[in-house]
């Protein structure tokens, strides 16, 4: 890859927003306390001190200033629809951090930004890469498999949200395995758009993980723009790689898009599986998750963000390595079966833990 002053925007673009980020958040906290706007911890949470959950706010503006400012809008025409996408995630999610609202009303809100992305910004799947034996797909199969792609990334990030850091970091992980790929492919208004996402995760990460004065979490608006960038990034992914002819093309990239985002799909994959097994709302959220089940284990919040995300970058430089020779479905089927392989450890664990505190509850009670 060249050096040049268009792989060099893209560092400024994350520079960018990570200063703005960084530069909001305390404020943004000494408002929250002065409002009151605190996240109260409830049966289901995994904090037991109120934080404010404004932090999606810092990263809306980091990213909208700092993309504002480097992408070239004449060469990127989706551009605008990106916006106008997260303005309407942005205010479903700053309403549900501060009011609270349906599920139902949020559902639509992941809706329209979708639609918007979809119609009017005309960021969709056109082609399946061969999966199934499937190429060119016609455009209502392909509004309804882009859309389902993107509500499915929106709720996943929003689904891992639950422990300090975990959210921010697989999206800082994700966003920059895109990011870079683009910048080697030399669409530099895609990396510009992931670089920025990832300058302002990271000054959250900051605040978010060892912030004392100004500890801050996401709420809903930070876990659905991650989401919802992520997700046009998955699409324009697999769109650049329909060309075969390309340099640095990943012939199965509908795969190693599922592998890069393995935690945030396959969690949410699962946990809505056991809530169907067991006849619960889908809706309704419980301790299923992987990490809450990582903290039931007895580690802390830093070591399950640790330990989620080196998983989540395994699997990506598997992915990677196997597309050279796996095709589409193999490759999937392999991500699948390691995924639900793994996926066993913990609530297996939990079961001799508390085989073990039943066999010596005396030791258990003395610690």
């Amino acid at each position: 890859m060249e050096f040049n002053i268009n792989t060099a925007v893209p560092f400024f673009s994350l520079l960018t927003a990570f200063i703005v980020a960084y530069i909001s958040i305390p404020t943004i906290v000494r408002v929250a306390r002065t409002k009151h706007l605190f996240d109260e911890p409830d049966e289901r949470s995994s904090h037991t001190l109120m934080t404010p959950t404004l932090g999606g706010l810092a990263i809306f503006g980091g990213l909208v200033i700092s993309t504002g400012l480097w992408i070239n809008h004449s060469l990127f025409p989706e551009f605008q629809y990106i916006i106008a996408s997260l303005v309407v995630i942005f205010f479903i999610g700053i309403k549900d951090d501060i009011l609270v609202i349906a599920p139902f009303t949020k559902f639509a809100g992941q809706l329209a930004a979708g639609l918007i992305l979809i119609v009017f910004g005309g960021i969709r799947f056109t082609n399946l890469h061969g999966f199934f034996g499937i190429h060119d797909i016609d455009y209502f199969s392909s509004i309804c498999i882009t859309l389902l792609t993107i509500l499915v990334i929106i709720n996943g990030f929003n689904f891992i949200d639950g422990v300090d850091g975990l959210s921010a970091s697989i999206g800082i992980i994700s966003a920059s395995t895109f990011s870079f790929w683009f910048l080697i492919v030399k669409e530099y208004q895609f990396a510009i758009l992931g670089f920025a996402l990832i300058g302002a995760l990271l000054a959250f990460f900051f605040f978010n993980v060892f912030g004392v004065k100004n500890k801050i979490f996401m709420g809903d608006t930070g876990s659905l723009i991650i989401g919802l960038i992520l997700s046009v990034m998955v699409i324009k992914f697999n769109q650049f790689n329909i060309d075969k002819s390309k340099i640095f093309v990943i012939y199965p990239a509908p795969a190693v898009s599922f592998g890069i985002l393995i935690i945030p799909l396959f969690d949410l994959m699962r946990v809505m599986f056991i809530r169907l097994i067991i006849n619960r709302p889908l809706l309704k959220p419980d301790k299923n998750h992987l990490h809450h089940q990582l903290l039931q284990l007895g580690l802390n919040h830093r070591q399950v963000t640790i330990i989620i995300s080196l998983v989540n970058t395994m699997f990506i430089c598997f992915v990677f390595y196997t597309s050279r020779f796996l095709s589409i479905r193999r490759q999937l089927l392999l991500i699948l079966i390691i995924a639900l392989v793994l996926s066993y450890i913990p609530p297996y664990l939990i079961i001799r833990k508390k085989k073990g505190a039943k066999l010596h509850p005396k030791i258990e009670s003395d610690k």
